[in-house]
């Protein structure tokens, strides 16, 4: 037979058995939960950029003003492959990859040599 101390030995080693399992499953389900949070509100928006930019530089045509990476302004004179001739300035033409362009520039918005729409609301200077 076993003696009381011996029992509660018992039971105390068990109780250790179970919490070190408990602690393992919260571990487990916390390193998940970084995992979930990190593809969330990283990976995932990522991905979405990057399609974005994508689908962007693939439905840039001629006659499109655009911007580089690099901050460059242009129109688009013509399109050959993965090659873009951007006209920078009056006869001056320069050659950059498609996947350099950033963006389109809206004309009804953002009119070329920055100037202000007119239908924009500045206050009077008088």
């Amino acid at each position: 037979m076993s003696t009381p101390q011996s029992l509660s030995s018992l039971l105390a080693a068990g109780s250790e058995n179970q919490n070190s399992g408990g602690s393992f499953l919260v571990t487990l389900l916390f390193m998940g939960a970084i995992g979930a949070a990190m593809y969330f509100l990283m990976i995932r928006p990522q991905r979405r950029r990057l399609k974005e930019t994508q689908e962007l530089q693939r439905a840039i045509g001629e006659g499109d003003e655009v911007i580089t990476n690099a901050g460059i302004f242009g129109f688009v004179n013509a399109i050959d492959g993965d090659i873009v001739w951007l006209e920078i300035a009056e006869g001056t033409e320069i050659r950059v990859s498609r996947s350099s362009l950033l963006r389109r520039i809206n004309p009804a918005i953002e009119p070329a040599g920055g100037e202000v729409a007119a239908d924009s609301t500045e206050p009077d200077s008088e």
